[in-house]
């Protein structure tokens, strides 16, 4: 994380964006602090580890700034959600949930044209086009994220009950793996979401 010796007199202005990104955080942490940072710590890690993860985390008596797509980890860890948006972050009044319904409301928000414009339209213009044909990858997108999101909480509900283990291992077992790539599914989806999403805005 630290800079070469040729680049430790560079000035801030001419670091690149990476750079100035560890610089900040060789900042943030020169006098020592009790912070921990994570960044998606759940990827690739089976149920037990991702319990011992939960169980560490939340016996830390520092902070933790937490990056993750999983919403367990999430609603298990975190006491304090902070939205990043439209180049600030400031933190979320609410909820896990709270977020998912302001997300696709956001994205559900219309195309900023008039029905009188569209009546009078005798073919869509190519903006206009490439517009609906955006939403409805975004739509088909929502749904699919909503799918995953309820999979993997049915999921989870099973594995919560430690007797999952100890009754049926392999099915426990082959949950916990479809679990993983559910999760992986899910974070694929997300990403193209906000993709098509930014996209469609800049248009």
């Amino acid at each position: 994380m630290g800079f070469s010796g040729e680049r430790a007199d560079t000035k801030v202005e001419q670091l690149s964006g990476g750079e100035k990104a560890r610089l900040l955080m060789g900042l943030s942490t020169f006098h020592g602090p009790h912070l921990i940072i994570l960044d998606e710590p759940t990827n690739h890690l089976d149920i037990d580890s991702r319990a011992a993860l939960v169980e560490a985390i939340n016996e830390y008596t520092g902070a933790v700034v937490l990056v993750s797509h999983d919403r367990y980890l999430l609603e298990a860890c975190a006491d304090r959600l902070w939205l990043v948006a439209d180049g600030a972050v400031k933190e979320f009044d609410g909820d896990i949930d709270d977020y998912t319904k302001l997300v696709l409301q956001a994205s559900r928000g219309g195309d900023g044209g008039s029905k009188a414009s569209k009546a009078v339209e005798k073919k869509p213009s190519p903006v206009r086009e490439k517009r609906g044909n955006s939403q409805k990858k975004i739509q088909a997108l929502e749904e699919r994220i909503e799918k995953f999101g309820d999979l993997i909480a049915r999921i989870d509900e099973t594995l919560a009950d430690g007797s999952a283990f100890t009754k049926d291992p392999q099915k426990a077992a082959a949950l916990a793996n479809q679990r993983g790539e559910l999760a992986t599914a899910l974070a694929a989806a997300e990403d193209e979401w906000l993709a098509l999403s930014a996209e469609a805005e800049s248009a």
